[in-house]
């Protein structure tokens, strides 16, 4: 074990456990989550590092599971080794500087879809209500709002913090002051205004596994797979 100074303590976004840069070659979703929570639970016991997730964004990801091939007993251990934690949004406080550029930010975004469904209207105007291309079920007017909804979508939402799990993320990682570990280039661009560290999930493993062989503890790995394996095998026979 080393000592509280090297402690840290990072806040998982969905699009860490979901992204392929964090599998190795020919691994399954499934392999790829097991060796990184094997890599979460050795530094939690051998560095004190403790991962984090708001239950908006536990949800979020189990959810996202449902539908994906990933064992119980994978889950079992996200359930273990990850805390889920609720932000404290009362005590935590934002720079109005922060909420200010937000709320511009929006009226611009507005006003560029604005001016995009203007373009639809326009195009909508002069197409036929006659079979376009090669889709035969689907007519002129069916891709100038086809076209529509990702013009729109690219003009508001894209690289803002849009959702109630992104907020969540960033406000637990300011009030835990830790940081915050995804892919989704919205929320690492928002990581700068809320003076937050941010690494890339694809990133995250390799980091762990430095800093366990620093300390000379990265086969401990292998150790609390069978464990855990083992753990879960007892359990399943109760």
């Amino acid at each position: 074990m080393v000592d509280g100074s090297f402690k840290q303590r990072f806040v998982l976004d969905t699009s860490l456990f979901l992204t392929e840069a964090i599998r190795r070659d020919g691994e399954s979703l499934d392999e790829a989550m097991n060796r990184l929570l094997d890599l979460i639970a050795a530094a939690r016991l051998e560095l004190g590092i403790s991962c984090h997730m708001p239950p908006s964004i536990h949800d979020e990801l189990t959810t996202m599971l449902d539908d994906r091939p990933v064992s119980e007993a994978t889950r079992a251990k996200l359930n273990t080794w990850v805390v889920r934690k609720h932000p404290d949004r009362y005590a935590v406080s934002i720079p109005a500087d922060v909420v200010y550029r937000f709320v511009d930010e929006m009226s611009d975004r507005v006003d560029r879809g604005l001016r995009v469904s203007e373009d639809a209207v326009r195009q909508a105007e002069t197409a036929a209500d006659e079979p376009a291309g090669e889709h035969p079920h689907k007519t002129e007017v069916d891709a100038v709002i086809s076209n529509l909804r990702d013009r729109y979508r690219r003009a508001l939402r894209q690289g803002v913090l849009d959702s109630r799990e992104d907020f969540d993320l960033l406000i637990l990682a300011r009030e835990l002051d830790a940081g915050i570990v995804t892919e989704d280039t919205g929320i690492i661009a928002w990581t700068e205004d809320f003076g937050l560290r941010y690494l890339r999930g694809g990133e995250f493993p390799t980091l762990l596994e430095n800093y366990l062989r620093v300390v000379g503890a990265d086969d401990r790995v292998d150790g609390i797979s069978r464990l855990d394996d083992s753990t879960l095998h007892d359990d399943s026979r109760s």
